[in-house]
């Protein structure tokens, strides 16, 4: 199957959609543990990966993100599992080939922030660099067609994952985005405009935000970084009802306790689908090439974002349809088929 690639796809204005949010739907799927976040779920339960692969590309999808976050070398030695990291990752990025092979999709690498980077040590630096090495080559040994450099808090760790996919990517496009916290600017300094026109202007085909924040607090971001960068952007907000007094998912309070809503009690702030279609819309309007959600998406958000940027997923097929239901649809309809004696 002749499927086109990332830059051609985003060619003159074109569009994707990118489901990720697997690390929280595994959670709640009761598959993952919240705090380690570690995606040893790819080990004991192949199957359920694969299906939620299936499931976001069902939704609308247009790639198959190998689960490979939160799957490098400094996070598994946290958990005693670094003998793992080898086949955790490659079979990863296989069952997501074979699900992109499938379906016609893309199929993205994943490298992420390390949790371990500290700029101003070269020791760390070296670590980090060894980590992004050896996931990128596994990435492209696998067939993927192109990497995915998410959710770096300092612009200095997203600017070493870039270097280092065009170093051992083996000329794979690369997608980098920063993780917007409370403050408007990076842990070393830059505003996220900034840190993503120069990651742009370094060769990243793909620039942006992803994680934290909710639609409201990332759109006047995504405004900023449309004026300073030429190329696509990138949004993959969490759907969460974030605020300007609390506009990341990590500092939302449960106003019936008081205490932190993340990440269990993240539930109650839950983005309503239509909150999520306007999110669509404006990003849209923006100028947003690359869509899609993190942390807390499901499949049905992301058929939403598929429909406003003009796809009719397999999924579209069971959007609601309120006139055919026997007390709020369509009086005639309802009189038809719901009422005895009235069908044909």
């Amino acid at each position: 199957m002749d499927v086109k690639g990332l830059r051609d796809r985003l060619k003159n204005g074109g569009n994707m959609v990118v489901a990720e949010g697997y690390l929280l739907e595994l959670e709640r799927r009761g598959h993952l543990q919240a705090g380690a976040f570690i995606p040893e779920v790819v080990l004991e339960h192949p199957e359920v990966v694969k299906a939620l692969h299936e499931e976001f590309v069902h939704a609308g999808s247009d790639v198959v993100v190998a689960f490979t976050y939160y799957g490098h070398r400094a996070k598994l030695k946290v958990i005693g599992r670094e003998d793992d990291l080898m086949e955790l990752n490659l079979r990863a990025l296989k069952m997501a080939k074979e699900v992109a092979v499938k379906t016609g999709t893309l199929m993205a690498g994943d490298i992420c922030n390390t949790t371990i980077y500290h700029g101003d040590d070269p020791s760390s630096v070296e670590e980090v660099r060894e980590i992004f090495r050896e996931q990128i080559e596994w990435a492209v040994q696998s067939g993927a067609d192109y990497i995915i450099a998410e959710r770096f808090e300092e612009f200095g760790e997203a600017k070493l994952a870039l270097e280092c996919i065009q170093q051992f990517g083996n000329g794979l496009p690369a997608v980098v985005t920063i993780a917007p916290h409370v403050e408007d600017k990076t842990k070393d300094g830059l505003t996220f405009p900034e840190a993503c026109k120069r990651l742009e202007e370094a060769g990243a085909d793909v620039v942006g935000l992803n994680c934290c924040r909710g639609p409201s607090t990332m759109l006047p971001l995504l405004k900023e970084i449309k004026k300073v960068c030429k190329g696509p952007i990138a949004a993959l907000p969490v759907p969460f009802r974030t605020t300007s007094e609390e506009p990341t998912m990590e500092v939302l309070t449960d106003p019936d306790t008081g205490m932190p809503a993340f990440p269990v009690d993240l539930p109650r702030f839950f983005c309503s689908r239509t909150q999520i279609a306007e999110f669509a819309a404006q990003a849209k309007e923006i100028g947003v090439q690359y869509i899609g959600l993190c942390c807390g998406n499901a499949s049905h958000y992301t058929r939403l974002l598929a429909e406003e940027y003009g796809r009719k997923p397999p999924a579209s097929k069971y959007a609601p349809d309120m006139s055919k239901h026997y007390r709020f649809g369509n009086k005639e309809f309802v009189k038809k088929h719901h009422t005895p004696g009235q069908q044909d």
